[in-house]
C-alpha cells in the first residue's frame, strides 16, 4: 500500500515539474530582438533608447524562464 502511494507521489511530482516548465516557452529572445530591429527601422533616432528597452525585455523574459526552471527542480527534488 505504501509502495503504491510513493509511486503515485513520484509520478505527480514529475507531472508537476512538467507543468512548471511551461513557463520556459515564453523565454524566447527572438521576439525581443525582432521588435528592436523593426522599431529601429521605423525610427533610427531612438537607437540608444530602443536598445536599452530591448535589453530590459530580454532580461525579464529570461528571468521568467529561469524561475520556471528553478520551480521544476524544486518540485522534483523536494
Amino acid at each position: 500500500m505504501i509502495k503504491n502511494y510513493l509511486l503515485i507521489l513520484k509520478s505527480l511530482k514529475v507531472i508537476g515539474a512538467g507543468c512548471a516548465c511551461i513557463g520556459l516557452l515564453g523565454s524566447g529572445i527572438g521576439i525581443v530582438f525582432a521588435a528592436l530591429i523593426n522599431s529601429y527601422a521605423i525610427n533610427p533616432k531612438l537607437k540608444n533608447d530602443l536598445f536599452n528597452y530591448a535589453l530590459l525585455g530580454f532580461a525579464l523574459s529570461e528571468a521568467v524562464g529561469l524561475f520556471a526552471l528553478v520551480m521544476a527542480v524544486v518540485i522534483l527534488f523536494s
